[in-house]
């Protein structure tokens, strides 16, 4: 039995959002919500200025497990993702070998099993994330997928692009794209711009993934599907006008939706001044503009979730001059701080949002909702606790973000009858 005294809730789904309450928890189950209860021998979580929420969901996890366990392993992806505040992670299937059959999906649910973090895994569309040849979509989704991508490779082709929104539409599967043109970004480095100029790197434009946005809402069109609930995901969004586009298209009733990748809005790409390899991550940081219109796309709704897009790599992959370096950063220990840092335009609980209820509701998870009899899904967190970023529980250490000062942070994370402190 677990006693949360005097928390505020922040569920907008919640009859109790923005009230302060007792939470009483009995057998992995909300028991009572009320202004005090009293309740002998239960374990009582107390303190200044906590929040609570339904559990944060990250939907972009790079685990590495199997394959490269030296950068990361499930049960360490587990660990740094408890300390920044999630229940549940959502793992991309770019592992060897690749998560596109039942055995690997099956090694990775046993694999966290026992963890207070849920692991969900996404399934490769296609044979080793190569991008040739189908996988058996509707098998690995009765196998426990939750959702279809290729992970940090775009679904470069428009055939198997098409085919595998028609499969997915049957088994009510959502398919993660990450928007690419291979063919603009050969060689690239960073955003293209002022800066790579100055710096004499290869440039990453915008129009490449603004051109692989339009393909992808051009096959919706064709398809002439419009709902509610989004069959295709752009992961990682990061220019404006990506962000134009898919506001347009969720005007028209297209099955759509979006996520930025939380550093996304840390920085711009005058922050690669130094070539620190630590700041190459892709989609690379972009304008000043660019971060703008996002920060617009959150709070007009255009863009629905927030992801970490974890990424570890070793001292191996990193510490290299930078055009050899590999792209991407851990964040899993950091996603909220960032958002929570740097926001100025969204209300708490609709930020929270962003980690919640619309990235369940994409990937198709259960509702988690803050009400009596409700299943016991938290994340407690301290708003305005500053503290700085010094360490990681993952196994890369690949973070511009150690000696960052936050506002912020989770406190606590409760889930499958499990309490655990984050940090």
């Amino acid at each position: 039995m677990l006693l949360i005294r005097s928390v505020k809730i922040t569920d907008t789904h919640s009859p109790y959002n923005g009230q302060l309450k007792d939470i009483l928890v009995e057998n992995g189950q909300i028991s009572q919500i009320a202004d005090h209860i009293e309740a002998a021998n239960a374990q009582v979580l107390e303190g200044k200025n906590w929040h609570i929420s339904p559990g944060w969901v990250d939907m972009r996890v790079h685990a590495y497990d199997p394959g490269y366990e030296q950068k990361e392993d499930l049960r360490s992806a587990c660990a740094a993702a408890a300390v920044g505040g999630f229940t549940d992670i959502a793992v991309l299937p770019n592992a060897k070998p690749a998560l596109d059959s039942k055995d690997t999906l099956v090694y990775v649910k046993h694999r966290a099993l026992g963890q207070v973090v849920n692991v969900h895994p996404i399934g490769a569309v296609t044979k080793s994330c190569e991008g040739k040849d189908f996988t058996e979509m509707i098998d690995l989704s009765h196998a426990g997928a939750v959702a279809f991508s290729d992970g940090s490779h775009p679904i470069y082709n428009t055939h198997i692009l098409l085919k595998s929104l028609q499969y997915l539409q049957q088994v009510d599967r959502v398919l993660m794209n990450r928007p690419e043109d291979y063919d603009l970004t050969v060689f690239g480095q960073m955003n293209e711009g002022e800066v790579s100029t100055l710096l004499g790197m290869r440039g990453i434009p915008t129009i490449a993934e603004e051109l692989m946005v339009m393909r992808d809402l051009k096959m919706l069109e064709y398809m002439g599907i419009k709902s509610e609930t989004p069959l295709l995901h752009f992961s990682t969004i990061s220019t404006a006008t990506t962000v134009e586009l898919i506001r347009a298209a969720k005007a028209k009733g297209y099955p759509v939706s979006c996520d930025v990748a939380a550093h996304q809005i840390a920085f711009d790409d005058s922050a690669l001044l130094n070539f620190d390899t630590n700041y190459k991550v892709n989609p690379p940081f972009r304008a000043q503009s660019d971060i703008e219109a996002i920060w617009e796309g959150l709070a007009d709704g255009t863009i629905d979730a927030v992801v970490s897009d974890h990424n570890p790599q070793d001292e191996e992959s990193k510490n290299l001059e930078f055009d050899l370096a590999e792209f991407g950063i851990i964040g899993l220990e950091t996603a909220f701080a960032v958002l929570n840092t740097h926001n100025t335009q969204l209300p708490l609980d609709q930020l929270v949002g962003k980690l919640t209820h619309q990235p369940r509701a994409i990937l198709r998870l259960p509702s988690v909702t803050i009400s009596e009899a409700n299943v016991a899904n938290f994340t407690i967190f301290n708003p305005d606790l500053e503290w700085i970023f010094k360490e990681t529980r993952s196994k890369s250490k690949n973070s511009p973000f150690f000696g960052t000062q936050f506002k912020g942070k989770a406190v606590y994370v409760i889930n499958q009858g499990m309490v655990e402190k984050c940090g």
